[in-house]
C-alpha cells in the first residue's frame, strides 16, 4: 500500500481538524477531563481506570500529531486511528449500558445512545481524510 497519498483540499482541512481534535482530546484525558473519561472505561477492563485514561490520552495525542505531521505514513496513521476508534467503542457501549453520566452532555440514555452512532463517522473520517481508503483501493489495482 502506498503510504503517501495525495488528498484534496477538503480532505486536508478535515484531516487537520481531526488531528487537532485528537490532540485536544488526548490533552483533556491527561488534565481537566480525566475523571469524566473514566466513566467510559468498562468495569471488566483489568487495569486501573485512570491508567487506561492516561494511556488512551497519550495514544490520541500521538495519532493526532502523526496525522498532522507524518506525511509519508499518513495512510497508515489513518488506519491506526480507525482501529483506535473501533477499540474504544466497547467503552462507549459500556457507558451507555451502565448509564454512566459524563461531560455534562452525556447525562441521559438518549444522549449516550446518539453518541454511539458517531463512532462510525469518526472511523470514516479518519480513513477518508488521511487518504487511507484511496491508498487501499490503489493497492488493489
Amino acid at each position: 500500500m502506498k503510504r503517501a497519498v495525495e488528498t484534496t483540499l477538503t480532505q486536508k482541512i478535515f484531516r487537520v481538524l481531526l488531528a487537532l481534535f485528537m490532540i485536544y482530546a488526548g490533552f483533556s484525558h491527561l488534565t481537566f477531563n480525566r475523571i469524566e473519561f473514566q466513566a467510559q472505561v468498562p468495569d471488566w477492563v483489568p487495569l486501573s481506570k485512570d491508567l487506561v485514561v492516561i494511556l488512551s490520552g497519550i495514544v490520541e495525542m500521538a495519532l493526532g500529531l502523526a496525522l498532522l505531521f507524518w506525511k509519508k505514513q499518513r495512510a497508515v496513521t489513518g488506519w491506526a486511528l480507525a482501529i483506535f476508534f473501533v477499540l474504544i467503542f466497547p467503552g462507549n457501549v459500556a457507558q451507555y449500558l451502565d448509564g454512566k453520566d459524563a461531560f455534562g452532555a452525556l447525562d441521559s440514555d438518549r444522549a449516550r445512545l446518539i453518541r454511539l452512532f458517531f463512532q462510525p463517522v469518526l472511523i470514516a473520517w479518519a480513513l477518508w481524510s488521511s487518504g487511507a481508503w484511496k491508498a487501499w483501493r490503489n493497492s488493489k489495482k
